[in-house]
């Protein structure tokens, strides 16, 4: 039962993971010899919470149930494994973590019959695997045998050793299992997937660093997406053609994240293929090697990207309003009022995540340890990120599933306490922002600095059981202290910025008889003038004096 449970908890949120963004650094790219990877799971309508599974042996010909998340899904049966590992959130006691973000593709290949979708194959194979090798063929050889019911979905598959994308996608109505690509990312390398197929043409022969099945060039020959020779054959190209729209809201965030990392004037030469001009450009490179390695921290910053100081920076025009905003409400396409089709960006930070997170995985370090998943709930740019370590064996209570409830306003969730702050700051960005990040600077040093006492606590320790105590622990009161200073800032934010003027402060604390009106942004003043012309101009009086 706890098997079954665990799989419909993962699917509570993946019904809403449809536009996420996942970051990849591989483990001679990063600054301390981590693997890395990320998480902003977005969608509307939904609150996360994190899972656990704990682990277990299994008698032989054991069979659990399965039911996978949508409508119509029904329940079925599969073999259980001998033993399954424990996973909390997204990544295991063996430090194999996945992670994705759905591309769609064509979509005539969606098979609703199939058992297994995306995210309970995650979890299935999170349960059974050791090495991110293993958890890849892990999930080809389920969706082979129960039938893979998603979309196209790319994955990022991990250890703390070596990194993947794989990319899968189904065979269509009655036809079980599914075609898909991985490829390992290059040690020194960093690369990114944002909902849409990256993965063009792939070396077949070179079993070390490429996996395949068997048919995902001949099928794609069958439906007639592809009539060349086998080394031209692109995955994208026959399984997710691209249009301007997938190239903007997904390939934009791939850009952007390279462009952190790597020359901006060599990045910038990819513009056009952003803006659709596929003529001079068709895609972007699958990964780069950085100007310079990357942290946990860097990693962190990244994931709060809303295109700042690029051509298509969202706080910088009159769309951004009074305070300059980066955020922008639904929906994504719209209309002007004389009937224009518009479209507003979409980046890396978005208010819409359920949670967010960063996994580093470490070779040099216990299991117990070296998997951290920096974790919370909401919008990436609005949360501290949280360490909760791989071996945990129960979850935090702000961060369970029974304390996140949708429907009902909780300070003891993490997902509302998060929400009450951001929904302050996201209508007066530029007066509120830096309270934020004060606070978030804070807790993220500290855990930062913890983090070395822990490692070297834990390496000291002489049993696993004594570890898993110590670190589950420790998550806890890490959650606890996000928890508090969240609730601190929350009532800091209502007093200093009360009635729309602000009181400024110091160190934190406020400086009482001194009030400021913060000021508009220049591009909304522009805006208004260009609006209304002189309505608002202030007319000074000549008074003109009789000689």
């Amino acid at each position: 039962m706890k098997k079954f449970l665990f799989s419909v908890a993962l699917a509570l949120f993946a019904w809403h993971a449809e536009a996420c963004t996942n970051l990849i650094v591989g483990k001679k790219a990063s600054v301390d010899g981590s693997v890395m990877c990320t998480y902003n799971c977005d969608g509307f309508g939904f609150s996360a919470s994190l899972s656990l599974s704990l682990p277990g042996r299994h008698p032989a010909g054991d069979r659990i149930p399965i039911r996978g998340w949508g409508f119509g899904s029904k329940t079925d049966y599969i073999k259980q494994a001998e033993y399954t590992y424990n996973v909390a959130g997204l990544m295991n006691e063996n430090q194999v973590t996945i992670v994705e973000t759905t591309f769609d593709g064509r979509l005539e290949l969606e098979n609703r019959e199939g058992l297994l979708d995306y995210f309970t194959l995650m979890g299935l194979a999170l349960q059974r695997s050791t090495t991110a090798r293993n958890a890849i063929q892990c999930m080809a050889d389920l969706v082979a045998e129960y039938g893979y019911k998603s979309t196209g979905e790319t994955l990022t598959v991990c250890d703390k050793n070596e990194a993947w994308i794989m990319e899968i996608i189904g065979k269509g109505p009655g036809r079980k299992g599914a075609v898909w690509v991985a490829l390992r990312v290059p040690d020194d390398c960093i690369t990114a997937h944002a909902n849409l197929s990256r993965i063009r043409q792939f070396p077949l022969k070179d079993k070390d660093n490429c996996m395949y099945s068997k048919d995902v060039i001949s099928f794609a020959r069958e439906m007639g997406f592809f009539n060349g020779k086998d080394e031209d054959f692109s995955f994208r190209d026959a399984y997710c053609p691209i249009d301007f729209e997938n190239v903007r809201y997904a390939d934009t965030r791939v850009w952007s994240f390279f462009r952190h990392h790597y020359d901006k004037d060599e990045m910038d030469k990819y513009i056009p293929y952003l803006n659709g001009e596929f003529d001079k450009c068709d895609h972007l490179p699958l990964w780069i090697k950085p100007d310079k390695k990357l942290s946990v921290r860097d990693l962190m910053n990244d994931m709060r990207d809303h295109y700042e100081g690029t051509v298509f920076d969202m706080s910088a025009d009159v769309s951004a309003g009074p305070w300059a905003s980066p955020y922008r409400n639904q929906p994504i396409n719209f209309k002007d009022s004389k009937g224009t089709d518009m479209f507003r960006e979409r980046p890396i930070g978005c208010q819409q995540s359920g949670m967010t997170m960063v996994c580093q995985m470490r070779d040099y370090l216990p299991n117990e340890v070296g998997g951290v998943t920096y974790f919370n709930l909401d919008d990436a740019t609005m949360v501290a990120y949280v360490p909760v370590y791989c071996c945990i064996n129960r979850i935090p209570e702000p961060f369970r599933r029974e304390n996140n409830n949708i429907q009902e306003f909780s300070t003891r969730s993490a997902f509302w306490m998060n929400n009450f702050v951001a929904n302050m700051v996201y209508p007066r960005w530029s007066a509120m922002i830096g309270d934020l990040r004060d606070a978030q600077k804070e807790l993220e040093d500290y855990y930062a600095e913890d983090q070395k006492v822990v490692e070297k606590e834990v390496q000291e320790m002489s049993t696993t059981s004594e570890r898993i105590e110590y670190l589950t622990a420790k998550t806890d009161a890490y959650t606890e202290k996000m928890m508090e200073r969240w609730d601190k800032l929350a009532k800091f934010l209502i007093v200093k910025h009360n009635d729309q003027i602000m009181q400024p402060s110091e160190n934190g604390e406020l400086v009482r008889g001194r009030y400021t009106s913060p000021a508009y942004a220049p591009a909304w003043i522009d805006g208004v003038h260009d609006q209304t012309g002189d309505r608002y101009v202030l007319k000074k009086l000549i008074i003109r004096r009789e000689r």
